[in-house]
């Protein structure tokens, strides 16, 4: 066995586990603090994608700076999306599952009517296009950045949800809304406000993903898939979806070492299910039931 080798496989890993999870982020918050099981998520991820090209090609942003923007303008169609459906749907999963994927079908076919169906690509700056040697492993740059973003995101999100006013009233509405209600907590706005931030993280995945692969109206699909996996096996929790990530990430790229992708994606899917069989609740359970 080559150490060199073994060990560039366990920093991809860590590059894969930070894709997943910054992928996973928005989608842990929607659910976590409303419930809600967003179909739409992957063409969030898709529309902050399109947004970074089309500030970039057309308005001629660098693209560091179409990160931010894309944050701002994913967050707007959520919001909207909130206020003009889903807030109507609250404590109905099924409407609000078919609801929000008949959504993700009218974004894909908007997106495609808009920029066509032929695939399009951000430019990266020069200064992470290169590789950086760790040891004997060589990684990108620009999944050095990818890593950094993510850790940010979720340093950023630990300050929000736990060090706030804001994330003690989220925190309140998701264990008793009735309770929070008492106290002046207006858990309308809550949920506006959670779902608006869910997206916009959305929209900086797609962002980033634009960079590591084409960009194309399904483009979300093949992402929101993992998305729902890591929230689903970390409990519906930030800390949940760091961990799931992290864990199913490094087993991925291993098991990917000694076989191929396509049967180590294969397997982490298998151990998923076996996990949920035996564990349900994930990782990380709530700490009490959302009312």
């Amino acid at each position: 066995m080559d150490l060199g080798s073994l060990l560039n496989a366990l920093i991809l890993g860590v590059s894969i586990a930070s894709i997943w999870l910054i992928a996973a982020l928005g989608l842990t918050i929607i659910y976590g603090t409303a419930g809600v099981i967003n179909m739409a998520h992957g063409e969030f991820i898709m529309l902050g994608a399109y947004s970074s090209y089309m500030l970039q090609f057309y308005l001629g942003l660098p693209y560091l700076l179409c990160l931010p923007a894309s944050f701002v303008i994913v967050a707007l169609v959520g919001l909207a999306l909130e206020r003009g459906l889903i807030r109507y749907l609250y404590n109905r999963p099924l409407d609000t599952l078919l609801a929000t994927y008949g959504v993700s079908l009218v974004l894909m076919q908007g997106v495609r009517l808009i920029f066509g169906s032929d695939p399009k690509y951000l430019a990266v700056p020069e200064m992470f296009q290169s590789n950086v040697m760790l040891g004997s492993a060589s990684i990108s740059a620009f999944r050095i950045v990818v890593l950094g973003i993510t850790a940010f995101l979720v340093f950023a999100l630990w300050l929000l949800f736990y060090k706030t006013r804001f994330g003690v009233q989220v925190r309140a509405v998701m264990q008793n809304k009735e309770m929070a209600a008492s106290f002046g907590i207006n858990s309308g706005r809550i949920y506006m406000m959670t779902f608006a931030l869910g997206a916009g993280l959305a929209g900086v995945a797609g962002a980033l993903f634009g960079v590591l692969a084409i960009v194309l109206p399904t483009m979300g699909a093949s992402y929101v898939v993992q998305a729902f996996l890591m929230v689903v096996v970390g409990g519906g929790s930030l800390a949940g979806s760091v961990v799931a990530s992290g864990v199913t990430g490094e087993m991925q790229s291993v098991f990917a070492f000694f076989t191929n992708d396509t049967f180590a994606r294969f397997i982490i899917f298998v151990l998923i299910v076996v996990f949920l069989r035996f564990r349900p609740q994930g990782l990380f359970a709530q700490a009490g039931a959302r009312r």
